[in-house]
């Protein structure tokens, strides 16, 4: 069963309140994920990141078929300038030192414990190698 712990489109400003829920609430679920992507155009409602594109239906699928209560947090990075810029504050962030995008974190006990990153987010045994770790 996958909980999703926010249906919302998380942005840099709205981030840090959903978070601090996310963590609070971590110890209820068997893996904390947080899936870090890119924004959606809105002339053509995909994503700007090719990878995200074809990373994101993968990801849902493998969390959906989980038997485990599985919690995801979905963080948007922005438009295109704003996440290359080198001084994204996702970038820069201790927890996260994000470096592209898609990129999928294990959280646990309040700390990265693994990650999936730009090109291999998509792959199914890795996913399931990640959120097997626990």
């Amino acid at each position: 069963m996958i909980i999703l712990t926010s249906h919302f489109y998380e942005t840099l400003s709205t981030f840090n309140t959903v978070f601090e829920k996310f963590k609070s609430e971590a110890s209820n679920n068997k893996s904390n994920l947080i899936l870090f992507l890119a924004d959606i155009e809105p002339s053509t409602n995909l994503s700007w990141c090719p990878d995200c594109v074809r990373a994101e239906p993968v990801i849902y699928k493998k969390l959906e078929s989980s038997h485990d209560d599985v919690a995801l947090l979905r963080a948007y990075v922005g438009d295109r300038p704003t996440w290359r810029n080198p001084q994204h504050p996702w970038r820069v962030d201790s927890k996260f030192k994000l470096k592209g995008v898609p990129t999928l974190i294990l959280w646990e006990n309040g700390e990265v414990k693994g990650r999936l990153e730009d090109h291999e987010a998509h792959i199914e045994r890795k996913i399931d190698a990640l959120i097997s770790t626990k």
